[in-house]
């Protein structure tokens, strides 16, 4: 008897296609609206604590006071620009522009930089102004 699914092609995956720019961004893209769902529960938290009272409303800003907190904002804060930035590369897309090969992975690459540069502004005007 014989094998038949020798003489079959594989399937592509992440070993035979290339990896690009827009295919990171494009997984990136991905993970960054997952990471808005916790973000965003997280805001809902804050804001049933300010309604609860005083004691809650203490102990959820100190946890976001904290190493911990800040490093969850700051990621929040990026996973939100940089989903929002990715979004806009999606409606460039969207109506007809940017489909060449170079523009668009120089567009995938600016996204990412474009996300940490906005990001560590907004954090420094915190910073300085809070």
């Amino acid at each position: 008897m014989t094998n038949v699914t020798k003489s079959r092609p594989l399937s592509p995956h992440l070993q035979i296609y290339k990896f690009v720019p827009t295919m990171a961004m494009s997984i990136i893209h991905r993970i960054t609206g997952a990471a808005l769902y916790v973000g965003t529960v997280l805001v809902a938290a804050w804001l049933v604590a300010a309604a609860s009272g005083p004691d809650y409303f203490s102990w959820v800003n100190w946890f976001f006071g904290s190493i911990l907190g800040q490093l969850i904002l700051v990621g929040y804060t990026w996973a939100l620009i940089h989903h929002l930035l990715g979004g806009l590369r999606h409606i460039l897309w969207d109506v007809g522009l940017g489909y060449e090969k170079h523009f668009a992975n120089r567009l995938a690459i600016a996204n990412l930089v474009a996300s940490v540069v906005v990001t560590l502004l907004i954090w420094a005007a915190v910073l300085l102004f809070v």
